[in-house]
C-alpha cells in the first residue's frame, strides 16, 4: 500500500518556489525566450535561496529536502520556465548529483559544496556525436599520464555547457568508461557557440572540446572503469526531475485553458459550456492525476534508497508524453490565441517538445521498462 503525504516543511518549500517563480521568473520568461540565456542575477537569486542544492544533505552545503523536495522545486519553477527548469536539472540534477553518488568525501567537500551554494554552475558530459542513446560507446579518452588525466575528444548538446564552472565528465580509459570532474577554467577546455534550438532557448547548450586537458589524479570519481554505473545512476534522478517538471507546466496549462475557456465566448456561450472542450479538461485533469502520482510516489522510493530505473523511466516515458497532449489541447482551446506569441501557451508548446528526446529517447525508457518486465515474468511487485 503506497500511502503519501507532503510534511509541513515540503509544503513550506513549495509555497517559497512558487512565491519565486511568480515574482521573478513568470514575468521575465518571455525575455529568457527571446534572449537565449538566464539572466545571471537570476541564478545568483536561486543560489541565495538555496535552490541549487535543494536535494543535497546540509552537510554540503545543501538544503536537505532530498528527491521530494527537488522534485516540489522543479514542479514550481517549470510552470513559469521550462527553460529554468532545464537549467537547474542539468546543474543540480544530473551534473551535480553525479559527484554526489559517485565522489568520495574530499571530492564532495570541495566540488559539491560549490555547486549547491549556486557558487558554481554544474554541467553532465555524456553525450557525443555518436554516442547519444548509445552511450556506452562514447569516443572521448582519459589517459593517465603520471599524477594526471589527460583527456581528448568532443561533447555534443551538453547543456549549460557553455557557462558551466564544473563538468561531471564520462570518458573512455584502458578499464572502461570512467568519471571526472572537469573544471572549465582548465587549459584546453573550450565550449562551441550555443546552438540554436525551437525551444527552451534560456538553456544554453553547447558542444564542448577537450585538447589535451589535464586534471588531477583525484579527480576520478568512484573506481576507474565504473564510470558508466555512475551515469546511469545519475540519470535515474534526472529523468525523474524532468517528470516533476513536466508536471508543473502541464498544471500551469490546465489552469490557463480552463480561465481562458470560461471567458471566451461562441454562440453567445463561454466556450467551457461546450462538450468538445469539456472532454479536452478531462483528459487533461487525469493525466495530470496520473503524472503527479508517479513523480512522487517514484521520488520517494528514491529517498528510501529503493531500486528505481524502471520507475524513472516510467515517469520520464509517460510525463514527456502526456505534456505534448496537454499543450496540444491548450492550443487547440486556445484558438488563434495558442498560436501567438502573445500568450505563453505558443512558447510552452515549443518548450515541451524535447522532453520525449533528452534524458534519454522516449523509446530508450520503453526499453529501459520492457527489459525489467520481461526479466521479471511480467510481474508486476512494485
Amino acid at each position: 500500500m503506497f500511502e503519501f503525504k507532503f510534511t509541513e516543511e515540503q509544503m513550506m518549500l513549495r509555497e517559497t518556489v512558487r512565491d519565486f517563480t511568480n515574482k521573478e521568473i513568470k514575468p521575465i520568461a518571455h525575455k529568457i525566450d527571446e534572449e537565449g540565456q538566464i539572466p545571471r542575477d537570476l541564478i545568483k537569486k536561486m543560489g541565495e535561496l538555496g535552490f541549487m542544492g535543494i536535494s543535497f544533505p546540509e552537510e554540503y552545503g545543501g538544503g536537505g529536502f532530498g528527491e521530494v523536495g527537488y522534485c516540489l522545486m522543479q514542479e514550481e519553477i517549470g510552470r513559469g520556465c521550462m527553460s529554468t527548469a532545464t537549467f537547474m536539472g542539468a546543474h543540480q540534477s544530473i551534473g551535480s548529483n553525479a559527484i554526489y553518488l559517485g565522489g568520495n568525501e574530499s571530492q564532495k567537500k570541495k566540488y559539491l559544496t560549490q555547486l549547491a551554494s549556486g557558487e558554481k554552475i554544474g554541467a553532465f558530459g555524456l553525450t557525443e556525436a555518436q554516442a547519444g542513446s548509445d552511450s556506452f560507446h562514447l569516443k572521448t579518452k582519459a589517459v593517465l599520464e603520471d599524477d594526471q588525466w589527460v583527456i581528448n575528444g568532443e561533447k555534443l548538446w551538453i547543456t549549460n555547457g557553455g557557462i558551466a564552472d564544473i563538468i561531471s565528465l564520462f570518458a573512455r580509459t584502458e578499464k572502461g568508461i570512467s568519471a571526472f570532474i572537469v573544471e572549465t577554467d582548465t587549459p584546453g577546455f573550450k565550449a562551441g557557440p550555443p546552438e540554436k534550438k525551437m525551444g527552451i532557448k534560456g538553456s544554453v547548450t553547447n558542444a564542448l572540446f577537450f585538447d589535451n586537458v589535464r586534471i588531477p589524479k583525484e579527480n576520478l570519481l568512484g573506481v576507474d572503469g565504473r564510470g558508466f554505473l555512475i551515469a546511469m545512476k545519475t540519470l535515474d534522478a534526472g529523468r525523474l526531475g524532468l517528470g516533476a517538471a513536466c508536471l508543473g507546466v502541464a498544471k500551469e496549462l490546465l489552469e490557463l485553458s480552463t480561465k481562458y475557456a470560461k471567458e471566451r465566448k461562441q454562440f453567445d456561450h463561454p466556450i467551457a459550456q461546450f462538450q468538445a472542450i469539456q472532454f479536452m479538461l478531462a483528459d487533461m485533469a487525469t493525466m495530470i492525476y496520473n503524472m503527479e502520482s508517479i513523480v512522487y510516489r517514484t521520488a520517494t522510493d528514491y529517498d528510501l534508497g529503493k531500486e528505481i530505473s524502471r520507475q524513472s523511466a516510467m515517469v520520464k516515458l509517460y510525463c514527456s508524453d502526456s505534456l505534448d497532449r496537454i499543450v496540444d489541447y491548450a492550443v487547440q482551446i486556445h484558438g488563434g490565441m495558442g498560436y501567438s506569441q502573445e500568450l505563453p501557451i505558443e512558447r510552452m508548446y515549443r518548450d515541451s517538445r524535447i522532453n520525449r528526446i533528452f534524458e534519454g529517447t522516449n523509446e530508450i525508457q520503453k526499453g529501459i521498462i520492457a527489459r525489467e518486465i520481461i526479466k521479471k515474468g511480467g510481474k508486476f511487485d512494485n
